[in-house]
This record gives structure tokens, C-alpha cells and sequence, in this order.
């Protein structure tokens, strides 16, 4: 898959670089040429100078063909506008946006736009926000029996309880993010469009659990 990443800053050359060794093409934009230093010699990918939501600067970075969009640069109103350039104009199916002030996750969310907040940024969290075809584990207990993930979910389970979820999927739902923060929830929550869940599940049925998040509920099915 092909992705671009706009803000070559610490956070984005290390997207950019773990990206690559996992095997994408990648393309790097950032107004100042100097930036891309902290790509490295090695790295293959495309460095295109210029501003990250102008349409010509992303057609020469490839966000035509691209599947997934980064925007990390050092400001909220650039991030949001390229994300919403990448997605409403370029159509890319995975777009997600970092944030500073936590009180403008729900203006992406609205927008059907992934945050990260810099408070609790790493690389890793991005990646699932473009990478979303598996549940990275966040955590395993040390027999490696049990671990906790993000699960991607259907929007067939949006509107759905906890309680239905975790009967129907058979796993425990540890928290929720939900517009940026994280939440625990009660069996009686009801999921909502944009929520990531969260889930402790023996490491055996990751497949299964996938599957059935994947699916969504028994009734959807029929």
C-alpha cells in the first residue's frame, strides 16, 4: 500500500521509516526541505517539498493512489485540512490526524477522521489508525495466554450494548476512546460511530474475534 505522510517532524520520519520496513512505499511532504534529514540515507520513499493539503503538492506525493494519510505536522488547522482534503477530495480510505488540543477531537471525529493526541502519542497508535486490518496486541500476560487490542469493528455494531458485544464476541471489553479520551464502560454503554474498542481476549481466538467484529451482530447476519 502506498501512504503519505504530511510533517516530516520526529513523529512523522518515524511513521515514515517504520511504514517502509514493513514493506509500504511512502512519500513524505513538508514545507522545509531541511526536515527530511531525519529520514536518513536509507530511506526510498518520495520527499516532496511543499504545503501538505495544496491538491498539487499530494498528487505529486502520490495520494492518488494512495490508501492511507497521515497528517502529523506541528499544527491542529494544517492537520485537519489535508485530512479532510485526503479524504473528501482524494477519497483515501485510511486517514487519521494528530492533535494537540484535545478539545477539537470531536471536530475530527464528526468528520470521520481518527485522532491521536500528542499526550499519548506514539508511533504505534498512528500505524493502527492506517493500518487497521489486525489487532496489534497493547499488552500479554506472561504465559502469553491473554492479551489486550485494539479490535477493528464493523459500523454494524454501531448502536449495539457492551453486554451484546461481549456475549456475541466472547470477549471482555476493557475501554473504549472515545473522541479522543478513553473511557471505561459500563455493560448498559452503547457503542458509538468512531469508538475504538478495546478488548482482553485469550491470544487463541484473535482470529475468531476478528472475524466476529468484522461481521457484526448475529441478527445483521441472518
Amino acid at each position: 500500500m502506498h501512504v503519505v505522510i504530511m510533517g516530516c517532524g520526529r513523529v512523522g520520519s518515524a511513521l515514515a521509516q517504520t511504514l517502509e520496513e514493513r514493506g509500504h512505499t511512502v512519500a513524505v511532504v513538508d514545507q522545509d526541505p531541511t526536515a527530511f534529514r531525519r529520514l536518513g540515507s536509507g530511506f526510498a520513499g518520495r520527499r516532496v517539498t511543499g504545503v501538505g493539503f495544496d491538491q498539487d503538492t499530494l498528487r505529486e506525493a502520490g495520494i492518488e493512489e494512495a490508501g492511507a494519510f497521515a497528517a502529523v505536522s506541528s499544527g491542529d488547522n494544517s492537520n485537519i485540512i489535508a485530512a479532510r482534503v485526503a479524504r473528501e477530495m482524494f477519497n483515501v480510505e485510511h486517514v487519521a490526524a494528530r492533535i494537540y488540543d484535545p478539545r477539537r477531537a470531536e471536530v475530527y471525529q464528526r468528520l470521520g477522521i481518527p485522532t491521536v493526541a500528542t499526550v499519548r502519542w506514539t508511533a504505534d497508535q498512528m500505524l493502527r489508525r492506517l493500518l487497521p486490518s489486525g489487532s496489534e496486541p497493547l499488552w500479554r500476560d506472561p504465559s502469553g495466554g491473554v492479551q489486550l487490542a485494539e479490535v477493528p469493528v464493523s459500523a454494524a455494531w454501531v448502536g449495539q450494548r457492551i453486554r451484546k458485544i461481549q456475549e456475541e464476541t466472547g470477549v471482555r471489553v476493557a475501554f473504549l476512546t472515545r473522541l479522543g479520551e478513553a473511557m471505561l464502560p459500563g455493560t448498559d454503554t452503547v457503542l458509538q460511530e468512531g469508538d475504538l474498542v478495546h478488548v482482553i481476549m485469550r491470544t487463541g481466538d484473535v482470529d475468531k474475534v476478528e472475524a466476529a467484529f468484522a461481521q457484526g451482530p448475529e441478527e445483521s447476519r441472518s
